[in-house]
């Protein structure tokens, strides 16, 4: 098992985590799988970026983003370098901290987050 700590996120995860995450897996099923609430409203199939994530820590770890992943990352909210999607970037044994953003494209537009 690989730990990620997940940093204080107002509404899905406000005192932040530390989760015991399975190598193989993607950040967001791992973080499914402990009850924080990531986005994914394509279901996990690299078709939109309602699971953008950043890495603060561990980035280098994960296996380079393939062209798909970095087109819809141009179109995520508060994209940073060390952007990813988390149904995308598979978890090895290097342990990560990853920052969820405030809003996703899809909650901005719905409104869901203020």
């Amino acid at each position: 098992m690989t730990q990620i700590i997940v940093l204080p996120h107002a509404e899905l995860c406000p005192d932040g985590a530390v989760i015991e995450a399975e190598q193989g897996k993607s950040i967001c099923e791992n973080l499914l799988a402990n009850d924080i609430e990531l986005d994914h409203a394509c279901e996990m199939s690299c078709a939109c970026t309602t699971c953008h994530v950043i890495v603060r820590e561990g980035f280098g770890s994960l296996e380079p983003a393939e062209d798909i992943e970095e087109d819809l990352l141009d179109k995520a909210w508060g994209l940073e370098p060390n952007s990813r999607l988390g149904c995308q970037a598979i978890v090895s044994a290097t342990p990560l901290t990853v920052e969820i953003p405030k809003y996703s494209i899809n909650m901005a537009k719905e409104g869901h987050r203020k």
